[in-house]
């Protein structure tokens, strides 16, 4: 009866948030709403036994999509007073109601007018599973059953920093992203930046390692850890590299490249493109989760900062 009554004030806890953040005046307040939205959609994942997804989402929803939407706060600042005077005519405000009321039916009726039983290949997969030597079946099947899908999701991070760093000028290109934080010594955030981070990377660590047979992995624990190397720039106990650093951009795309090496090799031995020769799986595994491990701290890293907008090309 208890676990009823959490389960039906955290279904109307989102469903107010998620209202909330949508119709919030002030984009602040909209952010703020959304990241308490992820958080609380964690829990949601922890109920359904997806300890998994609850981590991505607790780290990448609520954390990392939060601060990147505050980052953008931050820069319309300026432009939200003006935009917030506009007048939305009535008949605007009604066909965004119609529209998002009916992407909301067509959702429904696609959830509803599943067959039964659902598809799913599932029970292929179950007993191909200790031919990966991983415990963890979602690492499993990221990294054998959809890994084509894993290494293009890399790609496509490495694509999304370029695609930011060319917002930056031509006298800022290869310099420094973001602004060079200042904060006060002896402060709280200096003091955070001190304490956290350590704990931050044992972390981080753990959650990689333990990724191959229990819930976590290289996402989660790359977002803990982009996340402390971001607290100890905002304290300006360190400033963010380069953009134009041999090493920053080799760690950039080795990731990719070492994922790209192993599935040449599969079509070498194993005869398709990422396919693991018998009783190679786990080990070459390891190997893309080790180099993806680099890139995506990085990747997550220099999107928080922006583009290059200090210290252009020497």
């Amino acid at each position: 009866m208890i676990t009823t009554i959490a389960v039906g004030v955290l279904v109307l806890l989102l469903l107010w948030l998620a209202l909330w953040t949508v119709l919030a005046r002030d984009a602040f307040l909209a952010v703020a709403g959304f990241v308490i939205y992820g958080l609380l959609l964690a829990l949601v994942w922890v109920r359904l036994a997806g300890i998994d997804v609850a981590l991505t989402e607790a780290a990448i929803g609520g954390g990392l999509t939060g601060a990147l939407l505050l980052g953008a706060v931050g820069r319309l600042r300026r432009t939200e007073a003006e935009t917030a005077a506009e007048d939305v005519g009535t008949a605007t405000r009604a066909l965004a109601a119609v529209l998002a009321l009916g992407v909301t039916a067509a959702l429904v009726l696609a959830v509803l007018m599943l067959p039964e039983p659902v598809p799913t290949l599932a029970p292929l997969v179950v007993p191909n599973m200790p031919a990966t030597g991983v415990g963890n079946p979602i690492t499993g099947v990221l990294l054998a059953f959809r890994a084509l899908d894993t290494l293009l999701e890399a790609i496509v991070l490495v694509i999304a920093l370029i695609g930011v760093w060319s917002f930056a000028g031509d006298r800022a290109w290869g310099g420094r992203p973001g602004p060079r934080y200042q904060a006060e010594p002896d402060g709280i955030l200096a003091y955070l930046a001190r304490v956290l981070p350590p704990l931050g990377i044992v972390i981080g660590i753990y959650l990689f390692w333990a990724g191959a047979d229990h819930p976590g992995g290289k996402f989660q624990a790359a977002t803990i850890l982009a996340a402390m190397w971001m607290l100890v720039q905002m304290a300006g106990l360190d400033d963010a590299p380069r953009t134009d650093h041999r090493g920053l951009r080799a760690g950039i795309v080795v990731g990719p490249l070492a994922f790209i090496a192993v599935g040449a090799l599969g079509l070498w031995k194993a005869g398709s493109f990422l396919g693991y020769p018998e009783g190679w799986a786990k080990p070459l595994i390891l190997v893309i989760e080790i180099a993806l491990l680099p890139t995506l701290v990085l990747v997550l890293a220099l999107l928080m900062n922006g583009p290059p907008s200090r210290g252009g090309a020497r």
